[in-house]
């Protein structure tokens, strides 16, 4: 018996298959990671993380001051613009920002506002972001 016939070898087929397999398997997964980072720029909600730090800004003890308006537009990501509104149920109002357009992202919640000295009152705070 001679010693060539003792070496390993693949059939064609076998080797086509494992072929088709790898590609098959990149090929997925470019696409999934392609799905998942691509949605990242475009779909996402800015105006919910930007709103927790507004709100973190304006807030001492779990108040919001209202004079702090306008520092607190300082948490808008770089490249957006922002628009911070702050309504007392007593009908006051401050802002901050430009005016948003209709199709900015927006995140409302309510908040407890100081409206005078030792006089808290609910409210809401709306943050608006776009690019």
């Amino acid at each position: 018996m001679s010693l060539s016939s003792d070496r390993a070898t693949t059939e064609p087929l076998a080797a086509l298959v494992a072929v088709f397999a790898v590609t098959l398997g990149v090929s997925l997964y470019a696409g999934v990671v392609d799905e998942a980072f691509g949605t990242l720029d475009n779909d996402r909600n800015i105006a919910t993380p930007t709103a927790d730090a507004v709100e973190q800004r304006l807030s001492s003890a779990g108040v919001v001051r209202p004079e702090e308006v306008n520092s607190a537009l300082d948490a808008v990501p770089a490249n957006y613009h922002g628009n911070a509104t702050i309504t007392a149920t007593t009908g006051e109002r401050w802002s901050s920002g430009r005016e948003p357009p209709n199709s900015a992202d927006t995140e409302t919640r309510t908040v407890s506002v100081r409206v005078g000295a030792g006089a808290v009152r609910r409210g809401t705070l709306t943050v608006r972001v776009w690019r």
